[in-house]
């Protein structure tokens, strides 16, 4: 059986998670400028499909490789999915808070989740910087570390 090392791990065209980071920011703009919990509710699902299913039936992959990615130039640049993965668990967390706030009649506590999700989605969709994606890399690098020096001792 092969060990993580050695196993060929998913890979996505890193357009396709710019595209969804647009269209979620188009999402939480909206959730923001109306306080529509039950919007926020369905990028929150949008979200868990993406981080705990995976990113091929997630909602806003199935558009980009439907209608976008049909339309663009080929590319043989790939990224690794697991740190997108991470990213849409991370952004659940925060749509989940959100919805909680707006639900339970914090809106104070809506609109900061909300917005720190938006921000994240935001520096993706822009900028090409997955803050989940790194966070992820950052706790891996970490996480290794931890391992070496506890194997060291």
């Amino acid at each position: 059986m092969p060990n993580s090392a050695t196993r060929v791990q998913p890979q996505v065209d890193p357009r396709g998670p710019r595209f969804a980071a647009w269209v979620t920011s188009v999402v939480l703009v909206v959730v923001l400028a109306t306080g529509w919990w039950p919007l926020l509710a369905a990028q929150a699902v949008v979200f868990a499909i993406g981080g705990f299913i995976g990113l091929r039936p997630a909602p806003y992959a199935a558009l980009f490789r439907l209608l976008v990615a049909p339309r663009l130039a080929p590319t043989t640049e790939r990224e690794d999915a697991a740190p997108v993965r991470f990213a849409q668990s991370v952004g659940f967390g925060f749509a989940l808070v959100g919805v909680l706030g707006y639900a339970l009649a914090v809106p104070a506590l809506g609109m900061v989740a909300t917005a720190f999700a938006l921000a994240a989605a935001f520096l993706n969709a822009a900028f090409g910087f997955c803050l989940g994606c790194e966070a992820y890399l950052l706790i891996n690098r970490l996480s290794n570390t931890l391992r070496k020096v506890g194997t060291a001792r």
